[in-house]
């Protein structure tokens, strides 16, 4: 599995979730994870959760995070909910550890009743893809949504400390993927 950082600044507008797109737009081929921080607006045409049609959903400034497995072919959509919980899990563990304290509710995170992320599970004949996004600040999020960002949850976290966290989430996420693909191999079936 690879990991891509995009730069500061790029927009995700739901596009980004179309199968293969890493690997059209940057050539990444393979298994990949691709991070950055840029705003983000979903266009309507681009939305995948039907619960979220006729809803806002943007962030000023968030950590995006788009994943795609080729390892099942056509997509597994419950193996695809199951990698997105474990990115999930992963996430709040590295936040617990900055002392951030988080509940999740899903494939959601909070602080206290800030919804602090956005997440999508999706797949194709080619691959099964998760977008996830952190809010870094509140600002230009929906105002019919209390949310929560990174920078208003800990004082002492700076904006240049969250590509170091982007980049921790990205290698615990490759080596927990690696680390399972590892035990298959030595495990005894029946």
């Amino acid at each position: 599995m690879k990991h891509l950082k995009l730069p500061d600044g790029t927009k995700y507008d739901g596009s980004q979730i179309e199968p293969m797109w890493a690997f059209r737009k940057f050539k990444v081929k393979d298994s990949s994870i691709v991070s950055w921080t840029g705003p983000v607006e979903i266009e309507p045409d681009n939305l995948i959760d039907y619960e979220d049609v006729g809803l806002e959903i943007k962030g000023g400034l968030m950590l995006n995070f788009i994943i795609e497995h080729f390892d099942c072919q056509p997509a597994d959509m419950r193996l695809c909910y199951h990698r997105q919980r474990l990115f999930v899990t992963i996430v709040r563990d590295i936040l617990g550890e900055i002392g951030i304290k988080t509940r999740r509710e899903g494939d959601d995170i909070y602080v206290g009743d800030g919804k602090l992320s956005i997440s999508i599970a999706t797949g194709s004949l080619s691959s099964m893809k998760i977008h996830f996004a952190l809010n870094i600040t509140t600002s230009g999020t929906p105002e019919a949504v209390e949310t929560a960002g990174l920078l208003e949850c800990d004082a002492g976290l700076k904006r240049e400390d969250v590509q170091d966290i982007a980049d921790e989430i990205c290698r615990i996420y490759m080596d927990e993927i690696s680390s399972i693909e590892s035990d298959i191999t030595k495990t005894r079936v029946f």
